[in-house]
Protein backbone atom coordinates (compact mmCIF):
# COMPACT_ATOMS: atom_id res chain seq x y z
CA UNK A 1 0.00 0.00 0.00
CA UNK A 2 0.87 3.73 -0.49
CA UNK A 3 1.19 5.79 2.22
CA UNK A 4 -2.13 7.62 2.06
CA UNK A 5 -3.44 4.00 2.00
CA UNK A 6 -1.59 2.69 5.26
CA UNK A 7 -3.03 4.36 9.06
CA UNK A 8 -0.89 5.14 11.89
CA UNK A 9 -1.47 6.07 15.48
CA UNK A 10 -0.48 9.78 16.01
CA UNK A 11 -2.09 10.29 19.13
CA UNK A 12 -3.23 8.80 22.56
CA UNK A 13 -6.13 10.41 25.70
CA UNK A 14 -6.61 8.00 28.02
CA UNK A 15 -8.00 7.61 31.81
CA UNK A 16 -7.80 4.50 33.69
CA UNK A 17 -8.26 3.94 37.32
CA UNK A 18 -4.40 3.55 37.64
CA UNK A 19 -3.67 6.64 35.44
CA UNK A 20 -4.75 9.37 33.45
CA UNK A 21 -2.59 9.28 30.68
CA UNK A 22 0.12 7.17 28.89
CA UNK A 23 2.88 7.24 30.84
CA UNK A 24 1.50 6.95 34.27
CA UNK A 25 -0.46 4.46 33.19
CA UNK A 26 2.35 2.07 31.46
CA UNK A 27 4.23 2.93 34.95
CA UNK A 28 1.12 1.06 36.83
CA UNK A 29 0.96 -1.91 34.46
CA UNK A 30 4.88 -2.51 34.89
CA UNK A 31 5.07 -2.00 38.51
CA UNK A 32 1.79 -4.24 39.21
CA UNK A 33 -0.40 -1.22 40.49
CA UNK A 34 -3.75 -1.31 40.70
CA UNK A 35 -6.48 0.70 40.32
CA UNK A 36 -9.31 -0.91 41.73
CA UNK A 37 -10.66 -0.01 45.44
CA UNK A 38 -13.82 -0.54 47.60
CA UNK A 39 -16.85 2.19 46.56
CA UNK A 40 -20.20 2.15 47.83
CA UNK A 41 -22.90 1.70 45.63
CA UNK A 42 -26.64 2.30 45.81
CA UNK A 43 -28.61 -0.51 46.97
CA UNK A 44 -25.20 -3.15 47.07
CA UNK A 45 -22.91 -1.76 49.79
CA UNK A 46 -19.38 -1.76 49.38
CA UNK A 47 -18.30 -3.79 46.14
CA UNK A 48 -14.93 -3.48 44.14
CA UNK A 49 -14.37 -1.43 40.99
CA UNK A 50 -12.49 0.66 39.32
CA UNK A 51 -12.85 4.42 39.44
CA UNK A 52 -11.12 7.28 37.56
CA UNK A 53 -9.64 10.49 38.78
CA UNK A 54 -9.37 12.48 35.98
CA UNK A 55 -9.81 16.17 35.95
CA UNK A 56 -13.75 16.51 34.62
CA UNK A 57 -13.10 20.26 33.97
CA UNK A 58 -9.77 20.56 32.35
CA UNK A 59 -11.33 21.01 29.00
CA UNK A 60 -15.43 21.84 29.71
CA UNK A 61 -17.23 24.21 31.70
CA UNK A 62 -18.82 22.68 35.01
CA UNK A 63 -22.62 23.70 33.21
CA UNK A 64 -22.20 22.00 30.31
CA UNK A 65 -20.81 18.95 32.47
CA UNK A 66 -23.86 19.50 34.32
CA UNK A 67 -26.09 18.75 31.30
CA UNK A 68 -24.07 16.06 29.62
CA UNK A 69 -23.07 12.74 30.95
CA UNK A 70 -19.92 11.19 32.63
CA UNK A 71 -19.16 9.15 29.65
CA UNK A 72 -19.37 12.09 27.28
CA UNK A 73 -17.11 13.78 29.96
CA UNK A 74 -14.51 10.73 29.38
CA UNK A 75 -14.91 11.54 25.99
CA UNK A 76 -13.94 14.84 25.85
CA UNK A 77 -10.86 14.47 28.34
CA UNK A 78 -9.50 11.72 26.44
CA UNK A 79 -10.14 13.35 22.67
CA UNK A 80 -8.70 17.00 23.92
CA UNK A 81 -5.32 14.96 25.31
CA UNK A 82 -4.66 12.94 22.00
CA UNK A 83 -5.29 15.96 20.20
CA UNK A 84 -2.46 17.46 22.47
CA UNK A 85 -0.33 14.58 22.59
CA UNK A 86 -0.48 14.21 18.81
CA UNK A 87 0.63 17.89 18.03
CA UNK A 88 -1.62 18.74 15.48
CA UNK A 89 -2.00 22.39 14.85
CA UNK A 90 -5.90 22.22 15.58
CA UNK A 91 -6.59 25.89 14.30
CA UNK A 92 -5.81 24.73 11.05
CA UNK A 93 -7.62 21.75 10.60
CA UNK A 94 -10.76 21.90 8.10
CA UNK A 95 -13.18 20.28 10.76
CA UNK A 96 -15.30 19.22 8.47
CA UNK A 97 -13.22 16.29 7.31
CA UNK A 98 -12.86 14.97 10.94
CA UNK A 99 -14.26 12.26 12.40
CA UNK A 100 -15.14 10.72 15.87
CA UNK A 101 -16.35 7.13 16.43
CA UNK A 102 -16.27 5.94 19.65
CA UNK A 103 -17.02 1.89 20.79
CA UNK A 104 -19.23 1.82 23.75
CA UNK A 105 -21.23 -0.79 26.12
CA UNK A 106 -23.71 1.12 27.37
CA UNK A 107 -24.00 4.78 28.00
CA UNK A 108 -26.86 7.08 29.78
CA UNK A 109 -27.62 4.36 32.42
CA UNK A 110 -26.08 6.61 35.10
CA UNK A 111 -28.45 9.51 34.69
CA UNK A 112 -31.41 7.91 34.03
CA UNK A 113 -30.91 5.94 37.45
CA UNK A 114 -29.98 8.44 38.70
CA UNK A 115 -33.67 10.55 38.19
CA UNK A 116 -35.46 7.35 38.71
CA UNK A 117 -33.93 7.39 42.06
CA UNK A 118 -34.74 11.35 42.56
CA UNK A 119 -38.41 10.56 41.72
CA UNK A 120 -38.88 7.73 44.23
CA UNK A 121 -37.58 10.18 46.85
CA UNK A 122 -40.24 12.96 45.89
CA UNK A 123 -43.48 10.20 45.50
CA UNK A 124 -42.64 9.94 41.75
CA UNK A 125 -43.10 13.44 40.66
CA UNK A 126 -42.45 12.99 36.84
CA UNK A 127 -41.83 16.82 37.01
CA UNK A 128 -38.33 16.16 38.47
CA UNK A 129 -37.28 14.20 35.05
CA UNK A 130 -34.28 16.48 33.70
CA UNK A 131 -35.29 17.95 30.08
CA UNK A 132 -31.65 16.91 29.63
CA UNK A 133 -32.88 13.58 29.19
CA UNK A 134 -32.98 12.86 25.51
CA UNK A 135 -29.84 14.29 24.30
CA UNK A 136 -27.72 12.25 27.53
CA UNK A 137 -29.29 8.77 26.22
CA UNK A 138 -28.94 9.11 22.58
CA UNK A 139 -26.96 6.36 21.08
CA UNK A 140 -24.22 9.07 19.52
CA UNK A 141 -24.32 10.52 22.81
CA UNK A 142 -20.51 10.31 23.75
CA UNK A 143 -19.01 10.73 20.37
CA UNK A 144 -21.56 13.83 19.90
CA UNK A 145 -20.30 15.60 23.16
CA UNK A 146 -16.94 14.86 21.60
CA UNK A 147 -18.21 17.10 18.27
CA UNK A 148 -19.94 20.19 20.51
CA UNK A 149 -17.04 20.16 22.54
CA UNK A 150 -14.45 20.52 20.07
CA UNK A 151 -16.10 22.04 17.18
CA UNK A 152 -15.84 19.16 14.82
CA UNK A 153 -18.71 19.16 12.46
CA UNK A 154 -17.31 15.89 10.51
CA UNK A 155 -19.53 12.31 11.03
CA UNK A 156 -19.78 11.30 14.47
CA UNK A 157 -21.45 8.09 15.62
CA UNK A 158 -20.68 5.30 18.59
CA UNK A 159 -20.47 1.82 17.79
CA UNK A 160 -22.45 -0.27 20.36
CA UNK A 161 -20.00 -3.54 20.36
CA UNK A 162 -20.43 -4.35 24.18
CA UNK A 163 -16.83 -5.39 25.79
CA UNK A 164 -15.62 -5.72 21.90
CA UNK A 165 -16.06 -1.79 21.34
CA UNK A 166 -12.60 -0.33 22.37
CA UNK A 167 -11.76 -2.07 19.24
CA UNK A 168 -14.16 -1.92 17.06
CA UNK A 169 -13.76 2.15 17.34
CA UNK A 170 -10.53 1.79 16.06
CA UNK A 171 -11.12 -0.23 13.15
CA UNK A 172 -14.07 1.91 12.31
CA UNK A 173 -11.49 5.06 12.32
CA UNK A 174 -8.98 3.42 10.48
CA UNK A 175 -12.30 2.45 7.27
CA UNK A 176 -13.19 5.98 6.89
CA UNK A 177 -9.86 6.92 6.60
CA UNK A 178 -9.13 4.55 4.00
CA UNK A 179 -12.66 5.23 1.86
CA UNK A 180 -11.99 8.91 2.74
CA UNK A 181 -14.74 10.08 4.43
CA UNK A 182 -12.34 11.85 6.87
CA UNK A 183 -8.71 13.08 7.10
CA UNK A 184 -8.15 13.12 11.40
CA UNK A 185 -10.48 10.76 13.42
CA UNK A 186 -10.59 10.18 16.57
CA UNK A 187 -11.50 6.45 17.64
CA UNK A 188 -11.02 4.34 20.27
CA UNK A 189 -13.35 3.32 23.79
CA UNK A 190 -15.82 4.28 26.51
CA UNK A 191 -17.14 3.06 29.50
CA UNK A 192 -19.60 4.72 32.24
CA UNK A 193 -20.21 1.55 33.88
CA UNK A 194 -18.90 1.84 37.73
CA UNK A 195 -21.18 4.98 37.84
CA UNK A 196 -24.61 2.95 37.72
CA UNK A 197 -25.64 0.42 40.45
CA UNK A 198 -28.20 -1.97 37.63
CA UNK A 199 -24.37 -3.54 35.82
CA UNK A 200 -23.54 -4.27 39.51
CA UNK A 201 -26.87 -6.08 39.95
CA UNK A 202 -26.66 -7.75 36.53
CA UNK A 203 -22.94 -9.25 37.00
CA UNK A 204 -24.00 -10.49 40.38
CA UNK A 205 -27.42 -12.18 38.95
CA UNK A 206 -24.97 -14.16 37.00
CA UNK A 207 -22.99 -14.92 39.72
CA UNK A 208 -19.76 -13.30 37.75
CA UNK A 209 -19.69 -10.18 39.81
CA UNK A 210 -16.15 -10.39 41.31
CA UNK A 211 -15.54 -10.03 45.38
CA UNK A 212 -12.32 -10.11 47.74
CA UNK A 213 -11.90 -8.35 51.26
CA UNK A 214 -8.74 -6.32 49.49
CA UNK A 215 -10.48 -4.86 46.50
CA UNK A 216 -6.54 -4.84 44.51
CA UNK A 217 -6.88 -8.54 44.65
CA UNK A 218 -10.54 -8.80 43.49
CA UNK A 219 -9.75 -8.85 39.52
CA UNK A 220 -7.91 -12.32 39.09
CA UNK A 221 -7.77 -13.06 35.72
CA UNK A 222 -6.42 -16.38 34.80
CA UNK A 223 -5.85 -17.38 38.60
CA UNK A 224 -7.30 -20.30 40.00
CA UNK A 225 -9.61 -18.77 42.50
CA UNK A 226 -10.72 -15.81 40.48
CA UNK A 227 -14.65 -15.71 40.98
CA UNK A 228 -15.66 -12.34 38.26
CA UNK A 229 -15.50 -9.09 37.11
CA UNK A 230 -14.44 -6.12 38.67
CA UNK A 231 -16.26 -3.10 37.01
CA UNK A 232 -14.27 -0.60 35.63
CA UNK A 233 -14.94 2.62 33.92
CA UNK A 234 -12.46 4.75 31.78
CA UNK A 235 -11.59 5.67 28.06
CA UNK A 236 -8.72 5.52 25.81
CA UNK A 237 -9.16 7.63 22.51
CA UNK A 238 -6.49 7.51 19.71
CA UNK A 239 -5.85 10.09 16.70
CA UNK A 240 -5.61 8.21 13.61
CA UNK A 241 -4.05 9.77 10.36
CA UNK A 242 -2.98 8.11 6.96
CA UNK A 243 0.75 7.83 7.23
CA UNK A 244 1.36 10.44 4.28
CA UNK A 245 -0.26 13.23 6.44
CA UNK A 246 1.57 12.45 9.46
CA UNK A 247 5.04 12.48 7.80
CA UNK A 248 4.11 15.48 6.19
CA UNK A 249 3.96 17.36 9.86
CA UNK A 250 6.97 15.08 10.84
CA UNK A 251 4.50 13.72 13.51
CA UNK A 252 5.16 11.39 16.58
CA UNK A 253 4.18 7.67 15.26
CA UNK A 254 2.77 5.35 17.69
CA UNK A 255 2.49 2.86 15.34
CA UNK A 256 0.67 1.52 12.21
CA UNK A 257 -2.21 -0.24 12.41
CA UNK A 258 -1.73 -3.36 9.98
CA UNK A 259 -4.61 -5.87 10.50
CA UNK A 260 -7.88 -6.16 11.99
CA UNK A 261 -11.13 -8.50 12.43
CA UNK A 262 -14.51 -8.80 13.80
CA UNK A 263 -16.47 -11.82 13.50
CA UNK A 264 -19.66 -13.63 15.35
CA UNK A 265 -19.86 -16.40 17.43
CA UNK A 266 -23.58 -17.33 16.79
CA UNK A 267 -24.01 -19.70 19.40
CA UNK A 268 -24.55 -18.03 23.09
CA UNK A 269 -25.64 -14.68 24.65
CA UNK A 270 -23.05 -14.98 27.22
CA UNK A 271 -20.39 -17.92 26.04
CA UNK A 272 -18.03 -17.35 24.41
CA UNK A 273 -16.76 -19.30 21.10
CA UNK A 274 -13.09 -20.17 21.07
CA UNK A 275 -13.30 -21.47 17.31
CA UNK A 276 -14.97 -18.50 16.17
CA UNK A 277 -11.91 -16.54 18.20
CA UNK A 278 -9.17 -18.25 17.16
CA UNK A 279 -11.21 -17.42 13.62
CA UNK A 280 -10.66 -13.88 14.60
CA UNK A 281 -7.21 -13.84 15.37
CA UNK A 282 -6.23 -15.39 12.50
CA UNK A 283 -8.24 -13.90 10.46
CA UNK A 284 -6.52 -10.34 11.26
CA UNK A 285 -3.26 -11.93 11.33
CA UNK A 286 -3.87 -12.60 7.63
CA UNK A 287 -5.36 -9.37 6.59
CA UNK A 288 -2.24 -7.93 7.68
CA UNK A 289 -0.37 -10.04 5.39
CA UNK A 290 1.77 -11.92 8.61
CA UNK A 291 2.54 -15.59 9.63
CA UNK A 292 1.77 -16.83 13.23
CA UNK A 293 5.00 -16.50 14.56
CA UNK A 294 5.68 -12.69 13.36
CA UNK A 295 3.58 -12.08 16.43
CA UNK A 296 5.18 -10.72 19.71
CA UNK A 297 2.68 -9.65 21.98
CA UNK A 298 -0.92 -10.85 22.49
CA UNK A 299 -3.22 -9.25 25.08
CA UNK A 300 -6.00 -11.40 25.76
CA UNK A 301 -9.06 -9.90 27.22
CA UNK A 302 -9.15 -12.13 29.95
CA UNK A 303 -12.39 -10.75 32.47
CA UNK A 304 -11.83 -13.54 35.30
CA UNK A 305 -14.56 -15.49 34.91
CA UNK A 306 -14.46 -18.90 35.08
CA UNK A 307 -15.50 -19.99 31.55
CA UNK A 308 -14.36 -16.92 29.68
CA UNK A 309 -10.69 -17.53 30.65
CA UNK A 310 -10.99 -20.99 29.84
CA UNK A 311 -12.21 -20.27 26.72
CA UNK A 312 -9.40 -17.56 25.53
CA UNK A 313 -7.09 -19.15 26.56
CA UNK A 314 -7.87 -22.63 24.66
CA UNK A 315 -8.00 -20.07 21.97
CA UNK A 316 -4.73 -18.79 22.31
CA UNK A 317 -3.26 -21.98 22.54
CA UNK A 318 -4.54 -23.19 19.68
CA UNK A 319 -4.39 -20.27 17.52
CA UNK A 320 -0.46 -19.55 18.66
CA UNK A 321 0.36 -22.88 18.14
CA UNK A 322 2.72 -22.89 15.93
CA UNK A 323 4.80 -19.90 17.53
CA UNK A 324 7.12 -20.32 20.34
CA UNK A 325 8.02 -16.61 20.04
CA UNK A 326 4.52 -15.52 21.02
CA UNK A 327 4.08 -13.60 24.27
CA UNK A 328 1.00 -13.12 26.43
CA UNK A 329 -0.34 -10.70 29.08
CA UNK A 330 -3.35 -9.79 30.14
CA UNK A 331 -4.39 -5.76 31.79
CA UNK A 332 -8.04 -6.32 33.77
CA UNK A 333 -5.94 -7.46 36.64
CA UNK A 334 -4.86 -4.26 37.06
CA UNK A 335 -7.91 -1.82 36.06
CA UNK A 336 -10.96 -4.51 36.07
CA UNK A 337 -12.74 -4.37 32.68
CA UNK A 338 -13.36 -1.01 31.59
CA UNK A 339 -16.07 -2.57 29.26
CA UNK A 340 -16.25 -0.34 26.25
CA UNK A 341 -13.26 1.06 27.08
CA UNK A 342 -11.40 -2.25 27.76
CA UNK A 343 -9.60 -2.66 24.17
CA UNK A 344 -8.34 0.73 23.87
CA UNK A 345 -6.81 0.71 26.99
CA UNK A 346 -5.03 -2.42 26.76
CA UNK A 347 -3.96 -1.84 23.53
CA UNK A 348 -2.65 1.75 24.59
CA UNK A 349 -0.53 -0.06 27.86
CA UNK A 350 1.48 -2.52 25.65
CA UNK A 351 2.32 0.16 22.51
CA UNK A 352 5.35 1.64 24.89
CA UNK A 353 6.60 -1.67 24.28
CA UNK A 354 7.95 -0.77 20.68
CA UNK A 355 10.24 1.25 22.40
CA UNK A 356 11.01 -0.36 25.38
CA UNK A 357 10.86 -4.20 24.11
CA UNK A 358 9.08 -4.78 27.51
CA UNK A 359 6.04 -7.27 28.04
CA UNK A 360 4.32 -6.00 30.85
CA UNK A 361 2.96 -9.00 33.32
CA UNK A 362 -0.59 -9.73 33.89
CA UNK A 363 -1.73 -9.36 37.69
CA UNK A 364 -2.72 -11.23 40.97
CA UNK A 365 -1.99 -15.04 39.67
CA UNK A 366 -1.10 -16.44 42.16
CA UNK A 367 -1.88 -20.04 41.30
CA UNK A 368 -2.51 -20.29 37.60
CA UNK A 369 -5.33 -22.20 36.81
CA UNK A 370 -4.00 -25.60 34.72
CA UNK A 371 -6.94 -24.86 32.27
CA UNK A 372 -5.36 -21.15 31.74
CA UNK A 373 -2.09 -22.48 31.16
CA UNK A 374 -0.62 -20.89 28.30
CA UNK A 375 3.18 -21.10 26.56
CA UNK A 376 5.17 -17.79 27.50
CA UNK A 377 2.09 -16.22 29.70
CA UNK A 378 3.63 -13.15 31.41
CA UNK A 379 2.28 -12.29 34.49
CA UNK A 380 3.69 -11.02 38.15
CA UNK A 381 6.83 -9.99 36.34
CA UNK A 382 7.85 -7.74 33.28
CA UNK A 383 9.50 -9.79 30.28
CA UNK A 384 12.53 -8.38 28.21
CA UNK A 385 12.40 -9.40 24.56
CA UNK A 386 14.67 -8.52 21.76
CA UNK A 387 12.45 -6.82 19.91
CA UNK A 388 9.13 -6.19 19.87
CA UNK A 389 7.52 -5.67 16.10
CA UNK A 390 3.37 -6.70 16.33
CA UNK A 391 1.49 -6.64 19.05
CA UNK A 392 -2.18 -8.46 18.85
CA UNK A 393 -4.82 -6.78 21.06
CA UNK A 394 -8.36 -9.05 21.91
CA UNK A 395 -11.42 -7.40 22.64
CA UNK A 396 -14.55 -9.89 22.78
CA UNK A 397 -18.05 -9.10 24.00
CA UNK A 398 -21.39 -10.50 24.80
CA UNK A 399 -23.56 -12.07 22.10
CA UNK A 400 -20.75 -13.29 20.42
CA UNK A 401 -18.56 -10.37 18.95
CA UNK A 402 -15.20 -11.20 18.34
CA UNK A 403 -12.35 -8.43 17.77
CA UNK A 404 -8.77 -7.97 17.29
CA UNK A 405 -6.35 -5.51 15.93
CA UNK A 406 -2.70 -6.03 14.96
CA UNK A 407 -0.53 -2.72 15.39
CA UNK A 408 3.04 -2.56 13.79
CA UNK A 409 6.36 -0.73 14.90
CA UNK A 410 6.71 1.87 12.50
CA UNK A 411 10.44 2.29 11.68
CA UNK A 412 10.64 5.93 9.08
Amino acid sequence: MNDSQRIVITGIGLTAPNGNNLSEFRSALLENKSGVRHAEIRYMGTQAAGLCEFDEFKYQSKKLRRRGTRAGSISIYCANEALADSGINWEGVDKTRVGVYLGITEHGNVETENEIFEMHQNNLDWKLWSPHHNPRTVANSPAGEVTLNMGITGPHYTLGSACAGGNVGLIQGLQQLILGEVDLAFAGGISESPQTFGIFAAFAAQGALAHHADPTLASRPMDKKRNGIVISEGGAIYTLERLSDAKARNAKIYGEIVGYAINSDASDFVNPNSTRQVECMHKAIKRAGLEIRDIDIVNMHATGTGAGDISESQAVREAFAVSDKTYVNFTKGHIGHAMGAAGALELAGNLPSFDDNTVHPGMNVTELDPDCAIRNLVYEKPVKLNEVKYILNNSFGMLGINSAVIVKKYIG
